[in-house]
């Protein structure tokens, strides 16, 4: 069985490295809603060196942001000698903008395009996770947050609608998925286990970059 505690040892001394080299690690965590990206990402950091890495936490994209996409994110990118978490990233224009319509086809199909470009672009090492869970085991989490009085606030009018396209953003996943392969699957059906093999899945990566 693996010792969190171990990993959190490793990941430091990995942390430490890329500080000591300059190096810039951007680590992506995508998702459906309810999958434990920030649960993960709070594992993830917990005893990390605040000097060598930083929190992307997900947000609301500015008009500005959303008419120049990837442009906007290179700002958003880890410094030198920093891993830098994303909680959501720019992948949200090929999963939830499209099928909320939150952007337009000739926006999604751009970025599908130039995604890869832009990444290989970038003096940046980019980990890619996609922590999974089936459209049972994601109801079950979002109607909990609504009556949970310490997640209350995750809740959002958009829970109900995620659930409802949930064989759409599967399609839009899939589409992604095929642009390359370097996505890391998570099982997250057990979130403890599932957190446990993202931290020892990022590490055995981190040591490459």
């Amino acid at each position: 069985m693996i010792n969190r505690y171990d990993l959190w040892v490793e990941l430091n001394k990995q942390a430490e490295r890329i500080h000591a080299e300059g190096k810039r690690v951007a680590v992506v965590l995508e998702g459906r809603d309810g999958a434990g990206k920030s649960g993960t990402i709070r594992e993830l950091t917990r005893y990390l060196p605040p000097y060598a890495h930083s929190v992307m936490r997900s947000f609301m994209p500015t008009d500005k942001m959303m008419k120049h996409w990837l442009s906007e994110w290179e700002k958003l990118m880890p410094r030198e000698g920093e891993i830098r978490f994303f909680d959501r990233s720019w992948y949200s224009r090929a999963l939830l903008q499209p099928v909320m319509g939150w952007c337009s086809d000739a926006q999604y199909q751009n970025f599908m395009r130039d995604v890869l470009p832009w990444e290989l672009s970038q003096d940046v090492e980019i980990i890619k996770i996609w922590l999974s869970v089936d459209e049972t085991k994601q109801k079950a989490l979002l109607e909990r947050r609504a009556s949970d009085p310490l997640r209350y606030w995750k809740h959002s009018p958009n829970d109900a609608k995620a659930v409802g396209k949930f064989d759409e953003i599967t399609t839009k996943k899939d589409a992604m998925f095929a642009l390359t392969n370097d996505w890391q699957i998570i099982n997250m059906s057990d979130k403890d286990a599932g957190r446990t093999q993202a931290i020892a899945t990022i590490i055995s990566l981190i040591k490459g970059a």
